[in-house]
């Protein structure tokens, strides 16, 4: 009997080592292929100040017409259509005040993109750009969803760790003798972590947390869904998608107005986008080189839509979203290339300066008045971080893995196989993280749609109130220049919706105040038309064309709604 339980304890031990021997390749494999170089979370940094600082300045353009009480949204419009708005921008409806928020968003972003008190910038400038957004729905777009999500796995991830004002004030910290670092109540914590991957770059080079895979898998749903919903389009399957894209003149400029002349290469570009798509898994498969070349080859893609279609800021976000996807040896290429090809003296003087900078302003932190010491407030700053560093878990595991699980789960559930929870649905709607991806799917745009506002003015006259030009019904010979920014068309493209009839008085009301308010012929009554033409864009011909009267109204009284 003993000599029977000896025999197989070998076996139990054998098994014990055999699964343990897979779980740690398992984790080793999984920690490879979420791990994300800090210089690459530090770039990603960037580009998302950059982003933020660059969506402000584009919105501020229109900053009247599109977030006051005087423009085409005022706030009894938007607290109408959209019952819960949680909006700092909608607590005014006066210019003074959003311009107040815009600038103090531009402030928080400058200091995101210099790495300074980097989570809470990152965390404030989230919040802002949720409420920026929710102050005008009809505005948005694909690109802002996937900004804002970006900007939330932010949060999570230690993007200050290189490059940043953060890390020189941790640096000076440790080279004073003392070996503290900033205090982390101040925005300023310690964001260096220990290397987690495979990657063969420095110590402490890179991380593999629940957030790193949270950010890549952001990127792979989005690509995933979207090749989905293509699935469902009979363009995207026989190749001509691009082409009919093209010839839809309210979305080209640049090369966009030239490249139609060339329907086979359209034709490439379409079955190329689409093999991109579902081949978008290779992306967390991958590591290393391979991963960098798959990556680029979307970078690629994007470049190329920034240059033929106005889209706003969407394809510069899709770039910035990919750098973490560049691991730690593609990093540690580019500073051997850097060393070899930039002179040893120029690289030094450019980090002396900006070491430089980045100690001006945290010496100018360090010399900020303190409050005295106080013993109460000393005993509740120390019961703060404890019950800070208790709940660190959950921040910094618990909660991302819980997002993970939810926009995966959305994402299924937007192209029909898969269903999330009620309380997970209210949760992803509430940081408007919903995973829905239909940009230009199932079907492509193929109609060229522009719009005209004629209105009869005191004197008899008539004028296009809305582009202030003469009067013309007729296809303009470049529609993208009708409208005044990407954000206009898409506004305008909601009007003509059915399920906005009611909006049209809010927008017929704007161009008759902002006319008279800016000429000194008023205008007493205006039309709002939109048209639309559809073209072969293989020979040229007009398959389709038609004009719709949106709304008549009558400038010259107080406020209407036309039902």
């Amino acid at each position: 009997m003993d000599h029977k339980i000896m025999s197989r304890s070998p076996s139990v031990a054998t098994v014990r080592s055999r699964f343990s021997a897979a779980v740690r390749r398992l984790s080793a494999a999984v920690a490879a292929r979420t791990s994300v170089d800090l210089r690459a979370l530090a770039a990603f940094r960037i580009g998302l100040g950059a982003l933020l600082i660059a969506d402000l300045l584009r919105r501020s353009r229109s900053l009247t017409a599109f977030y006051t009480d005087a423009g085409v949204l005022p706030r009894r419009a938007l607290f109408a259509d959209y019952s819960e708005v949680y909006s700092l921008h909608a607590l005014s409806g006066e210019p003074w005040a959003v311009a107040s928020l815009f600038a103090v968003a531009g402030v928080v972003a400058l200091a995101l993109f210099v790495g300074y008190r980097t989570r809470l910038a990152t965390v404030v400038s989230w919040l802002l750009l949720l409420s920026l957004q929710a102050r005008n729905p009809m505005v948005l777009n694909a690109g802002d969803a996937l900004f804002a999500m970006l900007l939330f796995w932010g949060v999570f991830l230690p993007l200050g760790a290189r490059w940043s004002v953060d890390a020189i004030r941790r640096s000076d910290a440790k080279n004073s003798g003392d070996g503290a670092t900033p205090d982390a109540g101040d925005g300023a914590e310690d964001e260096t972590a220990p290397e987690t991957g495979p990657s063969a770059g420095d110590r402490g080079s890179a991380v593999a947390t629940v957030a790193s895979m949270g950010v890549l898998l952001q990127m792979l749903v989005m690509y995933v869904t979207n090749g989905v919903h293509k699935l469902e389009g009979d363009l995207w399957m026989s190749g001509e998608a691009v082409a009919y894209v093209m010839q839809a003149d309210h979305f080209t400029y640049l090369l966009g107005n030239h490249i139609t002349a060339f329907p086979a290469l359209l034709r490439a570009f379409t079955v190329v986008w689409i093999a991109l798509l579902f081949a978008s898994p290779l992306l967390v498969v991958l590591t290393g080189f391979p991963r960098a070349a798959v990556a680029s080859l979307f970078v690629g893609m994007h470049v190329g839509m920034a240059a033929t279609m106005r889209i706003d800021l969407f394809p510069v976000i899709a770039v910035v979203g990919f750098v973490p996807f560049y691991q730690t040896p593609v990093w540690d290429a580019a500073e051997r290339g850097v060393n070899r090809l930039a002179p040893s003296a120029a690289l030094a003087r450019w980090r002396a300066r900006l070491e430089s900078a980045g100690g001006r302003i945290a010496s100018l932190d360090a010399s900020a008045p303190r409050s005295t010491p106080n013993g109460r407030l000393d005993g509740l700053r120390d019961r703060l971080h404890a019950g800070v560093e208790r709940g660190s878990p959950l921040f910094s595991t618990v909660l991302p893995a819980l997002f993970v699980v939810l926009i995966v789960l959305s994402s299924a559930q937007s192209v029909g196989y898969g269903e999330v929870p009620d309380p997970g649905e209210e949760v992803l709607e509430t940081v408007e993280m919903d995973q829905h991806w239909q940009m230009f799917a199932p079907e492509p745009a193929r109609t060229t749609r522009w719009f005209a506002a004629p209105g009869v003015l005191e004197n008899g006259s008539e004028r296009d109130v809305l582009h202030d030009a003469e009067v013309s019904l007729d296809r303009p010979p470049d529609v993208d220049a009708t409208y005044p920014t990407a954000r206009w068309r898409k506004y305008l493209s909601n009007v003509r919706s059915g399920n906005n009839e009611n909006h049209r008085s809010y927008l017929a009301n704007y161009l008759c105040a902002e006319w008279n308010r800016t000429h000194a012929t008023g205008v007493e009554n205006v039309t709002v038309y939109q048209l639309y033409e559809r073209t072969d864009p293989y020979n040229g011909t007009v398959q389709a064309a038609n004009e719709f009267e949106l709304i008549e109204y009558d400038c010259s009284g107080e406020f209407v709604q036309n039902e």
